[in-house]
């Protein structure tokens, strides 16, 4: 791509913003991002827009220090990028860094509803004990970490923590480092669920419980942070990992930046969206219950709720009676097996209301309810808000 002329715009562009896309394109949720910034664009745009391949660390382009342009969308990986940024005096929207000298308006991710969600996963699956493996390089990292340790608390259980310290993501010593978190891991009671606060972390500590000889998920369950595809793919097992919906902040970053360029003042508080949900892979598919055929019947739950299961059915599936495996539910989870079937399938009404236009009736098939005047009553009761409201919240409309 030619490199943009620091001098003045040409007749032809004029009216039209420029805008500078200072975001990686090395991850899937950069990617995302660039998707939302388009998609708002496209709808409300245009804007000319300088766009190039970009690892998280790359050098600001050389004539951001000239250039005569009119706002910029950061993700902000380095010291020398935010200088460069707040240089040009431009307005300016950042999507990654909250460790800032000059801070500037932030649209992203709300971080300590990501831990919550994360705890509630774990225990879901009749986890507890619970650990997290942090950073505090940046507040979103403490954020995640404190949103969970805080669900965990209010739960009545401990959380464990282990920090990754100096080196961060970036070890000075890679067998060192793994054989300190093997060791960590070790030592922790099992089974424990773990939240891992990137993916990256995710991926390493897999490595370590392979090296320790330690069951996943069978005594560690894992879940890590940003759902990129290439790491949570490559690990061992595949890592489940907290989603976001980058491209809903993409599209938010754009509209803010376009107030900002027409003379707006900046909002007072950070901009932030909820996490799309967990997508469990096999480092977090287990249901953590000693009692084998308490976690059985929870696995057939968790597979068939939205098939329409009955409790009848259920139980036709358990070597159990009804009233046995009611009363044991209750003792491993607090929930009789009706309300574990309703509580997995108004989660997955959840879901698709936040990342689907489907219309309630074709909802309430998709998750095992005949009809959709009795899914919208119970929702609210259940959640204090109609569906439409719901999705109107999730989606910031």
């Amino acid at each position: 791509m030619p490199t943009p002329p620091p001098s003045a715009r040409s007749a032809t562009s004029a009216g039209i913003p420029h805008v500078a896309l200072l975001v990686e394109t090395s991850r899937t949720y950069g990617r995302d991002l660039l998707r939302g910034v388009n998609r708002w664009m496209q709808e409300h745009g245009p804007w000319s827009v300088f766009l190039e391949l970009r690892g998280l660390d790359a050098s600001p382009p050389r004539w951001l220090r000239n250039w005569q342009g009119d706002g910029i969308l950061c993700r902000t990986g380095s010291a020398t990028l935010d200088r460069a940024v707040v240089a040009t005096g431009l307005p300016a929207v950042e999507l990654r860094a909250s460790k800032l000298p000059q801070r500037r308006p932030f649209v992203g991710i709300d971080n300590n509803e990501l831990g919550q969600l994360v705890a509630g996963h774990l225990a879901d699956n009749g986890f507890t004990n619970f650990a997290v493996f942090d950073l505090d390089t940046e507040t979103y990292f403490e954020e995640r970490r404190d949103g969970f340790r805080r669900d965990v608390e209010r739960r009545g259980r401990t959380c464990h923590a282990y920090h990754a310290g100096r080196g961060g993501e970036h070890p000075t010593d890679w067998e060192q480092h793994q054989a300190a978190v093997a060791d960590w891991v070790q030592s922790l009671p099992k089974p424990v669920g773990i939240l891992a606060c990137t993916d990256q972390l995710g991926f390493w500590l897999l490595d370590a419980c392979r090296r320790a000889g330690i069951a996943v998920p069978e005594e560690v369950a894992v879940v890590g942070v940003e759902n990129d595809e290439t790491l949570c793919q490559m690990a061992t097992p595949r890592l489940s990992s907290v989603a976001f919906d980058g491209d809903r902040v993409g599209y938010e970053a754009a509209a803010l930046l376009d107030r900002l360029m027409r003379g707006e003042p900046p909002p007072e508080q950070p901009r932030v969206i909820p996490p799309r949900g967990v997508i469990t892979r096999q480092s977090s598919d287990i249901v953590a219950i000693a009692d084998t055929e308490v976690a059985a019947a929870l696995r057939i739950i968790r597979e068939h709720a939205c098939h329409g299961l009955t409790v009848g059915e259920l139980v036709n599936q358990v070597d159990l009676s009804r009233t046995a495996l009611e009363r044991r539910m209750r003792e491993a989870i607090g929930r009789t097996p009706g309300e574990e079937i309703g509580r997995v399938r108004f989660a997955r009404v959840k879901a698709l209301l936040q990342e689907t236009d489907l219309p309630l009736n074709a909802i309430a098939t998709r998750c095992g309810m005949e009809h959709p005047q009795y899914m919208a009553e119970a929702f609210k009761k259940r959640f204090g808000l109609t569906p439409g409201a719901y999705r109107t919240q999730r989606r910031g409309g």
